[in-house]
């Protein structure tokens, strides 16, 4: 039991300042996270909803649904991921790509 004991133990206070560490380095980035989706256009509204509800419906007219928020795909991360994987892709023409998060620099004023 003495050999496991020393070999997996771990001290809690390296971990603690592991965690203060890391927070500091998010605190001191300069990049911020872009948003996949934005809020919709209020002008939208009604037609999304309709839609919506209507393809939600299907085969029960009597249904009522409540839609509480509409967002859209931000167009400026779909022509960033475009033009990012068109580049990435030059080499192989088959190949896919799915690209999880894009960040910008943050602008300090």
């Amino acid at each position: 039991m003495g050999l496991f004991q020393k070999l997996f133990r771990r001290d809690v206070d390296d971990s603690k300042d592991h965690l203060i560490k890391e927070e500091k380095i998010k605190e001191e980035s300069s990049w911020e996270q872009l948003p996949a989706y934005i809020d919709a256009d209020p002008a939208d509204f009604q037609l999304v909803s309709l839609i919506a509800s209507s393809i939600a419906a299907g085969d029960y007219p009597e249904s009522q649904f409540v839609v509480k928020r509409i967002l859209q795909r931000n167009p400026e991360v779909v022509n960033l991921s475009l033009i990012a994987t068109s580049i990435a892709s030059g080499d192989a023409p088959d190949s896919q790509f799915n690209v999880k998060a894009i960040y910008q620099k943050k602008i300090k004023p």
